[in-house]
């Protein structure tokens, strides 16, 4: 019991350190992004090194989320229309089962990647408690910016400028 007690904690902490992080970060102290590795349902395998120079959208979602649905159509376009400038987008999916989440793509097919949470370590270093929640990487591997919750368009737009992903 006090070794959950400790690791929730612990989750908590680093969630609220690594938004604030990012949220308070000027030009002279942005974070890292944490390392990771990632492996999409196609078989793609993704980490850190392979991603420098590219711009990685992470939107952390989950199949029952109305918000994330909602959303998922917008993810899918804003992925289209940015990787001609290098945008990568990882729809990891969290707490569901894989043959949940293919069920759930038969229905309602998504042209991004996805990632479901146990072929990845991103979920923890987020702090992902709620959806979704949008992480924004820049080409240089540092964090640019963390949304949590709906935006809709403007603010994922937002969310991409402040990694250099600007719409024409």
């Amino acid at each position: 019991m006090r070794s959950r007690l400790r690791t929730s904690l612990h989750i908590a902490y680093c969630g609220i350190a690594l938004v604030m992080s990012s949220a308070c970060a000027g030009p002279e102290s942005r974070a890292v992004a944490p390392r990771f590795t990632a492996k999409t349902l196609a078989g793609e395998t993704f980490n850190n090194d392979s991603l420098k120079g590219k711009v990685v959208l992470l939107q952390f979602w989950a199949t029952w989320c109305g918000y994330c649905r909602k959303e998922q159509s917008l993810v899918d376009s804003i992925d289209k229309e940015f990787a001609r400038k290098g945008l990568v987008v990882l729809a990891v999916n969290v707490g569901e089962s894989r043959q949940m989440v293919q069920q759930y793509l038969e229905r309602s097919p998504r042209s991004c990647r996805i990632v479901l949470n146990e072929q990845t370590d991103l979920v923890e270093p987020f702090g992902v408690t709620g959806f979704p929640v949008y992480a924004v990487i820049d080409r240089e591997g540092y964090i640019a910016g963390i949304q949590r919750g709906a935006g809709g368009e403007q603010s994922l737009r937002q969310l991409l400028s402040r990694a250099g992903i600007d719409s024409e």
